[in-house]
């Protein structure tokens, strides 16, 4: 900001040497003009400065507010949900999703809707699939089910 106000005192210098009388129209004006950009320049001085303390201040905010969210969640391996939901992400939005896990159990066939875009996440029907991804079972299959790799 220095050079704002560098620039400022160069013209009054300027204005000093061009032997313009202060009591003339153009003296004057040109003096006023002068006056008026240096407290220009002291104003944006001033502003910036405040901008540099709220810049400060709102890091370190922002420092105090990240050691309290580790304090809260302790880590990201954890579940965000807890331990007695289910997590889900929707194919839709990548929002992820959490519901009660005694959803799965439930005998009622229950669909769980993303709250962001509505979109279905999960049906808790006897395949306990998502609603967009069919669940690929690997294990055995029976001598009487003759399925090939196209049906899956």
């Amino acid at each position: 900001m220095n050079e704002l106000k560098t620039r400022v005192a160069y013209l009054h210098g300027l204005s000093a040497g061009l032997d313009i009388s202060a009591e003339s129209k153009e003296g004057k004006l040109l003096q006023g003009i002068i006056e008026i950009l240096d407290e220009f320049a002291d104003s944006v001085d001033s502003l910036e400065e405040a901008q540099e303390q709220m810049e400060e201040y709102l890091d370190s905010i922002d420092e105090d507010l990240l050691h309290l969210e580790d304090e809260i969640y302790e880590s990201d391996d954890m579940c965000a949900c807890g331990d007695e939901f289910i997590e889900v992400d929707c194919k839709g939005c990548g929002e992820t999703v959490c519901f009660d896990a005694a959803i799965v159990d439930d005998d009622d066939i229950i669909e769980v809707t993303c709250p962001n875009c509505d979109k279905v996440v999960y049906i808790n029907n006897d395949t306990h699939q998502t609603a967009d991804e069919q669940e690929i079972l690997i294990g055995k299959v029976s001598a009487d089910a003759k399925h090939t790799d196209e049906d899956i």
